[in-house]
C-alpha cells in the first residue's frame, strides 16, 4: 500500500528530534507539507527541515509557558493555511526522587504537566475550534506505556501527565467524530530516544531490554508508519483507539 499525504498540512510537535523527527521525515517523503515545532533546539530543526523532501515550515514555541501556546494555533493557520493534522508528540520526563523537597518535587511535576498536557489541552481545544469550523482534522496524541502501567516512583509526573493524554484523546474522539474529527492514540514503550538516555544512564539499557519481548529497543522509525497511516485517512474507523508500539513490554 503507497500512502500519499499530498495536500496535506501537518503540525508536529517536538519535531527537531527523537521520535518526532521521525514522524516528520516519513510525512514529508509521504507527500505532506509539515509544520516543524520546535523550542530551543534551533539548529536541529533547521536541520531536519533542510533534508526533507517537501515543503515544510520552522513553527517555534515554548510549550512550558502557556501563555506562548495561546494563540499559538490560530496564528499557524493565518500564516500558513489550514492545518489537516496534528501530532502532539512534544513531551518531557524529569527524574526527581521521590524523597525529594517538596519544592523540588513540585516544580518537576508542574513543569511535567505543563509541556505534557496542559499545552497540548490548548493545542486540541484551539485546534478543534478550526476543526470544527472545516468539518475535518485528525489527532495523533504521542502518550505511552506508562499511562496504562504505571511508571517508576521517580518519574511519577510523567506517567501520570501520558495517562491524561488518554481521557483527552477518547474524548474528542468520542465527542466530535461527527464533527469530522478523529483522534488517535499511540502508546510507545522504550523507545531509543535522547530523552530515554537518561533512562538508561540511571537504570542501565539491561534494564529496559529484559522488560521488552523482542532482540532490540524500539526506534523512533518504528513509530513513524502507523503515524503516517492514521494521518492519511485510511484509517479512520480506529478513531478513539490506542495502539501500542512497546516490543511486547506491555499487552493490555
Amino acid at each position: 500500500m503507497n500512502i500519499s499525504l499530498e495536500g496535506q498540512r501537518i503540525l508536529i510537535t517536538g519535531a527537531s528530534r527523537g521520535i518526532g523527527k521521525a514522524i516528520a521525515q516519513q510525512l514529508s517523503a509521504s507527500g505532506a507539507e509539515v509544520l516543524i515545532h520546535f523550542n530551543s533546539n534551533e539548529d536541529l530543526a533547521k536541520k531536519l527541515q533542510s533534508e526533507l523532501t517537501n515543503k515544510s515550515h520552522l513553527c517555534p514555541c515554548n510549550l512550558e509557558n502557556l501563555e506562548n501556546v495561546k494563540g499559538w494555533i490560530p496564528g499557524l493557520v493565518g500564516k500558513y493555511g489550514k492545518i489537516d493534522a496534528i501530532v502532539n508528540n512534544a513531551g518531557i520526563a524529569i527524574s526527581v526522587a521521590d524523597n525529594a523537597d517538596t519544592e523540588s518535587w513540585t516544580d518537576a511535576w508542574l513543569k511535567t504537566m505543563n509541556v505534557n498536557i496542559n499545552a497540548m489541552g490548548i493545542i486540541c481545544k484551539e485546534f478543534l475550534e478550526h476543526a470544527v469550523e472545516n468539518k475535518s482534522g485528525r489527532l495523533i496524541n504521542i502518550s505511552s506505556r506508562a499511562a496504562f502501567r504505571g511508571d517508576t516512583k521517580d518519574y511519577l509526573a510523567y506517567g501520570t501527565s501520558k495517562a491524561a493524554i488518554v481521557s483527552l484523546t477518547r474524548s474528542i474522539a468520542r465527542y466530535y467524530g461527527k464533527e469530522g474529527i478523529k483522534a488517535f492514540l499511540i502508546a510507545p514503550g522504550f523507545t531509543r530516544t535522547d530523552m530515554a538516555q537518561d533512562f538508561m544512564d540511571q537504570y542501565g539499557e539491561e534494564y529496559a531490554l529484559n522488560d521488552i519481548a523482542l532482540n532490540q529497543l524500539t526506534e523512533p522509525k518504528d513509530l513513524a508508519p502507523m503515524v503516517t497511516l492514521l494521518c492519511s485517512g485510511l484509517a479512520d474507523h480506529a478513531t478513539g483507539c490506542t495502539i501500542d508500539i512497546n516490543a511486547g513490554s506491555y499487552v493490555h
